[in-house]
C-alpha cells in the first residue's frame, strides 16, 4: 500500500537556497513541508542536537538572514524571533530520524530525491564545463599554430622581396 503524498517539485526546489557554499533548506520551509510547527521542529532538533553537527545544520547569521530576506523580496518574514536553522542535505536526512510522522517521512523522501537530482545536475554541469574548457584549449592551440604559420609566411614574403631588390652575385654574361 503506497501512501505517498506528492508535493509539487517546484515547491520544494523553490525552498532550497545556496548558503555558505551548500544547498540548504530552512527550518520554516521544512516544517511547512512536514506539516509540523517550526517551533516543534526546532525543539526536536535541540533535543537531538548531537545528531546535527555543523555540516548537517547551522544557524544563519543576522547578515545571512537579512541577505536572504532581501533576495526573497519580503520586508518581514512572519515576525520570527530567532534566526533560522539551515539544514544541508545530510541534515534533512537526519531529520527523518527525529520527526517520524507519515507526512514527514513522505516529504523527506521527496526532498532527498530532489537533492540527489540537484547533485546529478551539478556533476553533469561540471562534465560539460570540462569538455567546453578542453575544446577552448584545443581552439586556442589551433589559433596559435595558425598565427605561427602566418608569421612564417610573412617572413618568407619579406625574404623574397629582399632577394628581388639585391644585386645579383656571380658572373654576368654580356651580350
Amino acid at each position: 500500500m503506497d501512501k505517498e503524498v506528492l508535493i509539487p517539485e517546484e515547491l520544494i526546489m523553490n525552498k532550497i537556497f545556496f548558503i555558505r557554499g551548500q544547498n540548504v533548506m530552512l527550518d520554516s520551509s521544512l516544517s511547512e513541508l512536514y506539516a509540523v510547527e517550526t517551533k516543534q521542529l526546532k525543539r526536536q532538533v535541540k533535543r537531538n542536537i548531537e545528531r546535527f553537527p555543523p555540516d548537517f545544520m547551522f544557524e544563519l547569521t543576522p547578515e545571512e538572514f537579512e541577505n536572504l530576506r532581501c533576495q526573497l523580496g519580503t520586508s518581514s518574514w512572519g515576525g520570527t524571533r530567532y534566526l533560522p536553522m539551515a539544514f544541508t542535505e545530510y541534515g534533512v536526512l537526519m531529520l527523518s530520524s527525529v520527526l517520524s510522522s507519515d507526512k514527514a517521512i513522505q516529504a523527506n523522501i521527496q526532498i532527498m530525491r530532489i537533492f540527489a537530482r540537484i547533485r546529478k545536475m551539478l556533476v553533469e554541469n561540471t562534465d560539460l564545463r570540462l569538455e567546453i574548457e578542453r575544446i577552448k584549449n584545443s581552439i586556442n592551440n589551433q589559433n596559435q599554430n595558425i598565427e605561427l604559420v602566418f608569421k612564417y609566411l610573412d617572413e618568407l614574403i619579406v625574404d623574397r622581396e629582399n632577394l628581388a631588390n639585391r644585386n645579383p652575385i656571380g658572373f654576368v654574361i654580356s651580350k
